[in-house]
């Protein structure tokens, strides 16, 4: 079931180039998105309430899944979910990024906590999964980052669409990068979404300060 987000922190504006990898910030260059509610969007398994799944309290999104629920739609095959789905923000050239700082309790395993939805060649461009010992890699295999469980991470995502290339930051530091699936009708998420194997039960991770900017 998918859900519009009616609560959202106070989101402030402003501008900025590309000067991370000289040591600015992931934002640099780039101008803010404004965003509404309309704009965030809650996909959830389709047979609980949202407050069974979903708390919105002091500006942070928590969402939690457990491994045995159903989809977000009847009929649906994919993974339990619980995601804030941006929309009316889709893209498919341009440079856009993704900004939130997000939360992950010690415990959660297999879940992808942010991603690109869309490609030219299967279903997403990016995938960001925690798998204990609070390590991201992407999709399954490669690895991003260590140390995630129980802090507070700065996560920038960088979809340089017309180059071909993704890029990750954490904590305004580059630490991934790799080649994208191509164009399509592409926008973030974040939350939890069980991966296909090697899963926790339970799942969670907490969001706030999510912006979207764009070139």
């Amino acid at each position: 079931m998918t859900l519009i987000i009616l609560l959202l922190p106070a989101i402030l504006l402003f501008g900025c180039d590309n000067a991370a990898a000289a040591g600015g910030d992931p934002t640099d260059g780039f101008t803010e998105v404004p965003l509404k509610p309309s704009n965030f969007v809650l996909q959830k398994p389709y047979d609980v309430p949202l407050d069974q799944r979903y708390s919105f309290i002091d500006g942070v999104h928590r969402m939690w899944v457990y491994s045995d629920d159903k989809p977000f739609s009847p009929g649906s095959d994919t993974q339990p979910r619980t995601e804030i789905r941006i929309a009316g923000l889709d893209y498919s050239s341009g440079v856009w990024q993704f900004e939130g700082h997000g939360y992950v309790p010690k415990g959660t395993s297999g879940a992808t906590v942010a991603q690109i939805h869309g490609a030219s060649h299967g279903a997403t461009t990016l995938i960001l999964r925690i798998y204990e010992p609070g390590e991201m890699r992407y999709y399954d295999t490669l690895h991003v980052a260590g140390d995630l469980y129980d802090t507070w991470f700065r996560l920038n995502i960088v979809h340089d669409v017309d180059g071909g290339m993704v890029t990750v930051f954490l904590n305004g530091e580059q630490k991934f990068q790799h080649h994208d699936e191509g164009p399509g009708d592409l926008y973030f998420k974040c939350g939890v979404y069980a991966a296909p194997a090697d899963i926790s039960h339970y799942m969670e991770s907490r969001w706030r300060d999510i912006k979207i900017y764009r070139k």
